[in-house]
């Protein structure tokens, strides 16, 4: 063992156990590992150290393929919700949230789907609310709804190069690992790589190296996420404790009281002829209209029985949310008023923000006229919830009190300004559009493009994936401001931070010499059972550490076994794929699992009791369809 290659195993020993202790943020430890690689090379001596090749490279796995693709999913799924395709989604599911078990299957199968297209945690973050929705409103505990959402989010994304990091990584260093061996295999002729080229029986100058394509993890991606699916619906919700199930509503911000705003029936409303008490029951008591507004502009109670017709104006109760999918779903409108403002503030930077009226507010005791002066007309108020009591006014005749919530609209930077100067509460974020019209259509044309230029090889998926981010900037789907705070940075750092300490276990040829080891300790061993213990290892890294940095550090591993076997590469990769997108045991290892942590009430210890059977299962169901679809 060479002096480099001591060097690099105590670093990846350091890092792990960074990871595991979990003082610092796995982008922080990751930074670490990069400086530590850095400062190795300089005492080993940058010139004859194989740490690193090129210390002027060192931040060269922030521009890598892998860490571009990631930004791109992230960005490309927020402007997914943007358009309107979660609301499609919400309504499609709504009515199938009667039954416990279609519940489950349908928000699951719904997840799965979802992460297949687009990032697995964007996915998870879309059905969030939906889930917690459904199931406060079928009184259902969304401990038993959450988990098998967040699992289905995981086993969705193994489907296709995109649903989650861990596969991009293993398409991209496909293609760069089969590079580096043509290349070792052409400058020596005994080389383990011109060895491997030999066993396959592949004509080195011939071979044209690639990475993974879009579906080539699709095969036994969606094997496996089907069974994944089936066993979660059936039996895995109920392995969760009892104990654990949390009430309905408890500690959810997506539970926030309805709010009171003005609305206005247009031409092809589908609530037109429809009386006014058949109304909360046709809208699946999402929508409740108190009030009526004349030609006058006066608020009157409006009679039960009263028949509702095209230009009337009412004063209604929702959630925003509800709110949006019913103006997309029932063509309902703001009041022509309201509309006009909303439109002259409508720019990129538009967003909106639910704040408390706080003791010490200038708004309290005043009204929206004074909150149109005092912020320069540079907000709207879209709507108003009031906890203790209801209200029974129109929006420009209500008086705030404390403890009131605002939903306003306007631009970021205004908004921030003037929640500080009205001393106002702001809420936790949620994905409220309300006023924002749905592109569903246009979107998913955009989106299949690029899915379609990447299969067929026109463009790389990379690159497919920027124009179809500047496509939707073009068409005001996405707000610049908002491609820069969906990028999850931390894993960007992860990544790029991760990629030249991957790199350099290959270089000091420490990847090899692990793989040898390896073979050694499992020579009795059939191929099939190694490609499972491989399998098993990254699983059982990825429950403790970040499933991308696990993926780094497997993939030059399995690469260094395959070839010391003389077996095709391949199906080692997509068992490291496999394994590093399965972090099932732990709320740390993936951050899907961490997203329901605080709303389903889980425990630590829930996570496994669900999770080691699923893994158990696929461990079981992937070696053979990995054998089947990518023989060795």
């Amino acid at each position: 063992m060479t002096i480099d290659q001591i060097a690099i195993f105590c670093i990846i020993i350091f890092t792990f156990t960074l990871f595991i202790y979990g003082k610092w943020r796995y982008d922080i430890v990751s930074i670490i590992a990069l400086c530590t690689l850095y400062i190795a090379d300089l005492i080993l001596g940058s010139e004859k150290s194989t740490l690193i090749m090129d210390p002027s490279n060192i931040f060269s796995g922030f521009g890598h393929p892998a860490v571009i693709t990631v930004a791109a999913v992230l960005i490309i799924s927020q402007a997914l919700r943007n358009s309107g395709v979660v609301d499609l989604i919400s309504r499609k599911i709504a009515p199938l949230s009667k039954n416990q078990l279609t519940h489950i299957a349908s928000l699951s199968g719904v997840a799965t789907i979802c992460s297949a297209i687009m990032n697995n945690v964007g996915a998870l973050a879309l059905m969030l609310p939906v889930a917690l929705k459904t199931a406060i409103k079928q009184n259902r505990s969304p401990s038993i709804i959450l988990m098998p959402l967040a699992f289905a989010s995981i086993l969705g994304g193994m489907i296709t190069m995109i649903g989650t990091p861990p596969n991009i990584i293993i398409a991209t260093f496909r293609g760069i690992n089969q590079m580096n061996l043509k290349t070792e295999a052409l400058e020596n002729i005994n080389s383990p790589a011109a060895n491997y080229f030999m066993q396959q029986n592949i004509n080195i100058e011939q071979f044209s190296p690639s990475p993974f394509g879009m579906l080539d993890f699709s095969p036994v991606g969606i094997a496996i996420a089907f069974c994944g699916v089936f066993f979660i619906t059936l039996i895995g919700w109920r392995l969760i404790p009892k104990e654990s199930y949390k009430n309905p509503g408890s500690g959810s911000h997506f539970s926030i009281t309805d709010y009171i705003t003005e609305i206005r029936i247009p031409i092809g409303c589908k609530l037109i002829d429809l009386k006014i008490r058949d109304i909360e029951k046709f809208t699946d008591n999402r929508l409740e209209i108190f009030g009526y507004i004349d030609k006058e502009e006066n608020f009157l109670s409006v009679p039960n029985h009263t028949i509702i017709k095209e230009g009337d104006r009412f004063l209604v109760k929702a959630d925003p949310v509800d709110l949006k999918l019913m103006m997309d779903e029932y063509t309902i409108r703001f009041t022509k008023k309201m509309r006009e403002r909303i439109d002259k503030l409508k720019d990129e930077d538009t967003t909106f923000k639910e704040v408390l009226v706080t003791p010490n507010s200038p708004l309290l005791n005043r009204g929206r006229t004074y909150l149109r002066r005092k912020t320069a007309n540079s907000l709207v108020l879209m709507a108003v919830a009031r906890q203790d009591k209801p209200i029974h006014k129109r929006l420009d005749k209500i008086i705030f009190c404390v403890g009131d919530v605002l939903l306003l609209q306007g631009n970021a930077d205004h908004l921030e300004d003037n929640i500080s100067l009205l001393h106002l509460l702001p809420l936790e974020q949620r994905d409220i559009q309300v006023g924002i019209f749905s592109k569903v259509g246009l979107s998913m044309l955009i989106f299949s493009s690029a899915i379609l230029l990447s299969i067929f090889g026109i463009l790389p998926t990379t690159l497919a994936f920027i124009v179809a981010i500047l496509l939707y900037i073009f068409t005001g789907i996405l707000p610049i401001r908002q491609i820069y705070e969906q990028i999850d940075w931390p894993i960007i750092v992860l990544l790029g931070a991760m990629i030249p300490v991957s790199n350099a276990l290959q270089t000091t040829g420490s990847s090899q010499l692990l793989a040898t080891l390896m073979v050694d300790m499992t020579q009795n061993l059939p191929n099939w059972s190694i490609l499972a213990i491989i399998m098993i290892i990254t699983m059982c890294l990825s429950d403790i550490i970040n499933n991308a940095a696990t993926a780094l550090i497997m993939a030059p591993i399995a690469s260094g076994i395959a070839i010391s076997l003389g077996v095709n590469i391949d199906p080692f990769l997509m068992a490291v794929a496999v394994g590093a997108s399965c972090a099932f045991l732990t709320p740390i290892g993936h951050q899907c699992n961490a997203l329901i942590l605080g709303p389903g009430g889980y425990k630590f210890s829930d996570y496994w009791k669900m999770g080691l059977p699923l893994e158990i299962l696929i461990v079981l169901l992937g070696t053979p369809l990995i054998l089947h679809f990518w023989p060795l």
